[in-house]
């Protein structure tokens, strides 16, 4: 017999649960979920006005100009995030994420990405540690993202509060190039002016711990042009790479970067050699304040080394001794041996030798 069976009795089939939008879905400009990790983000229009936008609310809300987006490493889930963008090749997702510390720059037919050198920031301002700043930009958006907290995007986005005007995702790049080397130029000053103190203080012979100060100079100024030397090279080979691609919206201002980099990177070089020269007047200075006193130690020697002798022949335990049954043996062994060591010291005195 034949049971009618009814649909009630036919279990459903699940129907697939509608997936949220992601930011690996959307296109550049249209993130539509609050981005974890972000540390501060800003659309710039056509104009080149600058509007910071929460970090804790969608930024693809704002449909208008373009993005610039600055992340923080150390997140897990930022990492994440950037790992998932699909603004970008995956070239240059990895360099974000890279924990490589060597400057680099690469120019891609839709992007430009790479890492840069800069100074870190403390509770007190810029310190002499170097760090390292990771980018990617495409015509519409620029991602840039740091481990420890660096000078150059700070300083570009208080320059951006300021009203600083920038049309293009390329001008926002090379404002952070010229925050990187004005603070380094900054940094040159203030090491400028250390050299300074030491060197007064070499000429009036004190040199208490300017030992310290030189070296940690010298190695400041050798790890800084090794690093301006490396991003000048990168810049020079920049633009032939753009000449290649010829993409308007890509193109830097490299003639001014450049010669701003020869400028500061001659100062670095001035400033290492400098260090140098005065680390070797130190060093003669010290060798000749030793020189001084292994010279006074060995005059003291000379003088009483005769007196030595003449009391080491009195120590004998011998029989036979002089004025050994003198009730004045003693005053007259000390009249012997001062009169040894005066004699040696008029010796000394009429050669010139402590006349040197």
């Amino acid at each position: 017999m034949l049971t009618r069976v009814s649909d009630a009795m036919i279990p459903s089939r699940p129907q697939p649960e509608p997936r949220a939008a992601s930011t690996a879905d959307s296109p550049a400009g249209a993130f539509l979920q609050p981005l974890p990790g972000l540390v501060w983000a800003c659309r710039l229009g056509a104009n080149g006005t600058a509007e910071e936008l929460p970090v804790d609310r969608p930024v693809g809300e704002h449909q208008t100009g373009w993005l610039w987006l600055h992340f923080n490493l150390a997140d897990a889930r930022a990492c994440q995030l950037l790992r998932s963008l699909t603004d970008f090749p995956a070239e240059a997702k990895e360099l974000l994420l890279t924990a490589d510390e060597h400057q680099q720059l690469h120019v891609k037919e839709t992007c430009i990405y790479g890492i840069f050198a800069d100074l870190v920031c403390g509770l007190h301002g810029v310190t002499e540690e170097i760090g390292f700043l990771h980018f990617a930009m495409n015509e519409t958006l620029l991602v840039t993202a740091r481990r420890p907290m660096l000078n150059a995007a700070e300083a570009t986005r208080q320059a951006l509060r300021k009203d600083r005007k920038v049309t293009t995702v390329a001008g926002l790049l090379e404002c952070i190039l010229e925050q990187v080397i004005e603070a380094l130029e900054h940094y040159a000053e203030h090491l400028a002016g250390e050299l300074d103190q030491s060197e007064e203080r070499i000429l009036a012979d004190d040199m208490c711990g300017d030992r310290q100060v030189l070296g940690r100079v010298r190695r400041t100024t050798v790890r800084q042009h090794r690093q301006l030397a490396i991003l000048r090279s990168l810049i020079h080979r920049f633009e032939q790479d753009i000449g290649q691609h010829a993409n308007p919206a890509f193109r830097l201002t490299t003639d001014r970067l450049l010669q701003r980099l020869d400028w500061l990177d001659n100062e670095v070089v001035g400033l290492r050699d400098r260090s140098h020269l005065l680390q070797e007047e130190v060093m003669l200075k010290t060798a000749e304040q030793t020189n001084r006193n292994l010279q006074l130690l060995a005059l003291v020697t000379t003088i009483f080394l005769p007196a030595n002798l003449v009391a080491a022949i009195f120590g004998m335990n011998v029989k036979g001794l002089p004025l050994t049954d003198n009730s004045s043996g003693f005053l007259w062994s000390l009249v012997l041996l001062v009169g040894v060591s005066a004699a040696v010291f008029w010796l000394l005195k009429r050669s010139g030798i402590l006349g040197r």
